[in-house]
């Protein structure tokens, strides 16, 4: 299956917090987009592995992906080397995006610049024909996206571009809350992290409408680029 965009996340809901109206976006203006979950998110101080699986399922149909996978790389624990790699590179041969999508490049959380790290690399390894790989038996073809944006997680870091996201930002806030487990539930006994409080919630909101306020929309998201961000003309910008 070719898809538009694949985005990458080192755990599920990474996807959804960082550029889930975005997705729901493209999707509605036609663009086919799959989603990659580099673990199972099993390190998780909330809920369980089995859980968070079930969790972005509904997610993903919540925004409507086309194909939703997991790696199930070790929680905490994977790196940025060839086995890994490899594994992502089978990802970005299989489903062929023009646009891949992941994680923040400097984060709190430690998978996150890792992960952002191993699919950008993956992202040019993926284009050289003498790197090999094979699913379900067959050689892949190789395969270079032809944009790597990385979108903004815990960390304000100031964004390359925004993308208008006005009338979108409900399947966002949708499918982050279905990850359950994870955020604000006044009637969980289990602990509080740094993402269970109501006040975490109101900022995921709260971010989208400030960045919206400074390009004059409703919602926006933020986005990082690894070249120099390239208009067609100058009335293309908003």
């Amino acid at each position: 299956m070719k898809l538009d965009i694949l985005a990458f996340g080192a755990h599920p809901d990474d996807v959804e917090l960082g550029c889930g109206a975005t997705i729901a976006k493209e999707i509605s203006l036609g663009k086919k987009v799959g989603i990659v979950d580099l673990t199972r998110g099993e390190l998780g101080t909330r809920g369980a592995a089995d859980l968070r699986d079930k969790e972005a399922a509904k997610a993903a149909d919540i925004l409507g992906v086309s194909v939703r996978e997991n790696l199930r790389f070790a929680d905490g624990f994977f790196v940025n080397d060839r086995k890994h790699q490899l594994e992502v590179i089978k990802m970005i041969r299989k489903y062929k995006p023009d646009i891949v999508l992941c994680n923040s490049i400097d984060d709190r959380h430690i998978d996150h610049p890792k992960g952002s790290k191993v699919v950008s690399d993956a992202c040019f390894l993926s284009g050289l024909i003498k790197i090999e790989t094979e699913v379900e038996g067959k050689l892949q073809e190789k395969w270079r996206p032809k944009q790597v944006y990385h979108y903004i997680q815990w960390k304000n870091i100031e964004p390359d571009f925004v993308v208008d996201v006005t009338g979108f930002m409900d399947f966002k806030m949708n499918a982050v809350l279905a990850y359950s487990s994870q955020f604000y539930n006044p009637k969980s006994n289990e602990p509080e992290t740094p993402i269970t409080s109501k006040n975490f919630n109101e900022s995921v909101n709260y971010r989208a409408k400030d960045l919206g306020r400074l390009i004059n929309v409703d919602f926006a998201e933020g986005f990082t680029t690894e070249r120099y961000v390239a208009v067609e003309n100058l009335s293309k910008l908003i």
